[in-house]
């Protein structure tokens, strides 16, 4: 017969196990709780909530926004731009490269100038935007936080148109009234142009080019600019060619791709990324030169032909920057800052991202 002591410490030793197996139960759920939560985090990351999602690879990236909100010049039944920029959008190139990092949808928005396209960067309506150089350097100087990413083109034509039976040189302008959009290439075309002429007495009046055009026609203003097709079709019914920069190498425009300082703050790897990708859409262009020219031709109401002396494929870029395209914008900047059209002067350097 077993003692009272015996009986005792079995009961000790069995109270002692049972409180062990407790703890080991305890930090088997506890274990389980925590493998759980961190598989649900890496799925959440992945589905990128917020709208965004993680950029592709093995390293995450930080949070890129799914939507990506571009500005272009001009207005058209395929709503994309010219260029490379245009044919990439136009056949999904651009679209496929960008959801490697998680875009999903491009949205583009086109506008009737330069500075309209600004004041919709700087109010974070878009992300970034390809514009003419003396808008992009007007905002800079203005204070807007953009950085320079790319110039795909550094030879855009201005040209002066005067109406029927009115002036037929530059110097005949002295004393009348030209049609201008402020704060454009134009602008600063019209301007050094007429310095150069010693043209010192006129008035510009701002207005976009369908009512400048209009107004041309009334005899309302003795001349406006434009630029490419449309100059070229005013010039073919009748109005009078003062003027084109192609007379002027420093007075030729060149397009800016710019992009917001918000952006960039998402997306610090978007310069490389788009470069890239805009790259592959222009290798492709040249292997389709044809219906790249058609593209062109739907695009500005016009034919392959036309489209082809206006815009050649040797106009457009390779690279993100060019010597001849920063020596331009260096000259545009001066001048600019010079007309007091610019409020402050800077460094191309620094608005550059290279």
């Amino acid at each position: 017969m077993r003692t009272y002591r015996e009986i005792h410490g079995e009961r000790k030793k069995g109270i002692r196990l049972a409180l062990l197996a407790s703890v080991v139960m305890v930090m088997l759920m506890l274990q389980a709780c925590g493998n759980n939560a961190a598989s649900n985090t890496g799925a959440s990351s992945a589905a990128g909530g917020n709208n965004t999602a993680e950029a592709a690879g093995s390293e995450p990236a930080g949070k890129v926004p799914a939507v990506l909100n571009f500005g272009y010049i001009g207005s058209n039944k395929l709503n994309v731009p010219g260029g490379a920029e245009g044919w990439g959008f136009y056949k999904g190139i651009i679209q496929e490269e960008l959801k490697k990092y998680g875009i999903t949808e491009v949205k583009l928005t086109g506008f009737p100038n330069g500075p309209d396209q600004t004041e919709s960067l700087i109010s974070g309506r878009l992300d970034f935007g390809s514009l003419g150089d003396t808008p992009a350097i007007i905002a800079y100087a203005s204070g807007a936080k953009t950085r320079l990413i790319s110039q795909s083109s550094a030879h855009t034509v201005g040209y002066l148109i005067g109406k029927k039976d009115g002036p037929k040189t530059v110097k005949e302008l002295q004393g009348k009234t030209i049609a201008i959009q402020k704060g454009s290439f134009m602008h600063r075309y019209i301007v050094g142009l007429l310095k150069q002429e010693g043209v010192t007495d006129y008035k510009l009046v701002h207005m976009l080019t369908p009512d400048a055009t209009a107004a041309l026609a009334r005899g309302d203003v003795d001349a406006t600019t434009n630029v490419g097709i449309p100059a070229l079709k005013l010039i073919d019914q009748g109005y009078t060619h003062l003027d084109d920069a192609s007379s002027h190498p420093d007075l030729l425009g060149s397009s800016a791709t710019v992009v917001s300082e918000d952006y960039l703050a998402k997306f610090p790897d978007f310069p490389k990324v788009w470069n890239e990708a805009r790259e592959k859409a222009l290798a492709d262009l040249k292997q389709h030169e044809d219906e790249y020219y058609q593209f062109l031709a739907e695009i500005n109401d016009t034919t392959p032909e036309l489209a082809k002396q206006v815009n050649p494929i040797s106009d457009i870029k390779d690279t993100a920057f060019t010597e001849e395209g920063t020596k331009l914008l260096e000259g545009t900047k001066n001048f600019l800052v010079e007309e007091k059209l610019a409020k402050k002067d800077f460094n191309i350097s620094d608005w550059q991202l290279q």
